[in-house]
């Protein structure tokens, strides 16, 4: 019998392991695992690569990792945003790398690595610092740079409903970058806030496909 769901938070995320590259759902705090993310801490795990739109923000989430010396590099669109004040100290006082990615191109590069796509051109940050060391190809005479996928290790992402297949469905903008980074990372780990029985969600407004996900928890706490 196939049953994805696991008892606690702990469960959920046995088995990460140090120098591990995590992606992280969310844009803002709509679709962000914060209660996976503050599980991590209940080991010694180190020196991660986080995947995220952000770098956290306030004092829950990410922003604890990085408060506690968890996360070696930021891979993030947007990693200045109110209230990422762990990641802006960590960052002056050089103990955090950073890699800067344009959302588009972030958000195709996670796809990419789920679609098997081996790489993309496009002209987003020709002519920028962005550019520096990439292959560059003129394509009906307008410059495109290469952009390879962007794999995880793991990807711990939020829905809002699931069966314990792991079939998945989202709500309104919580859903962003959960479904292309389920499909990109070799271990998926989903928290929702509520476990359905099987047959109760519409299969035509299940978004990522039970396939996908290898563990299910739910969060009580967990909000939209």
């Amino acid at each position: 019998m196939i049953d994805k769901e696991v008892a606690s938070l702990s469960d959920a995320v046995q088995g990460i392991c140090s120098g591990d590259t995590i992606l992280v759902s969310g844009f803002g705090d709509a679709g962000t695992p914060i209660e996976l993310l503050e599980a991590l801490l209940d080991s010694d795990i180190h020196d991660l690569t986080i995947v995220a739109n952000n770098a956290g923000t306030g004092e829950r989430g990410l922003s604890v990792l990085l408060r506690e010396g968890r996360v070696r590099k930021i891979i993030s669109s947007y990693p200045r945003s109110r209230g990422s004040i762990w990641f802006e100290r960590k960052y002056a006082a050089n103990e955090v790398l950073l890699e800067v990615v344009p959302q588009g191109t972030l958000s195709e590069r996670i796809r990419a690595a789920g679609a098997g796509i081996g790489g993309f051109f496009t002209p987003t940050g020709v002519g920028t610092e962005l550019a520096v060391g990439k292959e560059t190809r003129v394509i009906e005479e307008r410059e495109y740079l290469l952009e390879m996928p962007l794999f995880g290790d793991v990807a711990l992402i939020k829905a809002h409903h699931a069966d314990r297949w792991g079939n998945l469905v989202y709500r309104a903008t919580s859903r962003n970058y959960g479904p292309t980074m389920a499909a990109a990372a070799r271990l998926t780990v989903v928290q929702v806030s509520e476990i359905v029985p099987l047959g109760a969600l519409d299969p035509e407004v299940i978004v990522t496909p039970g396939v996908l996900v290898d563990r299910v928890v739910r969060v009580m706490a967990a909000t939209p």
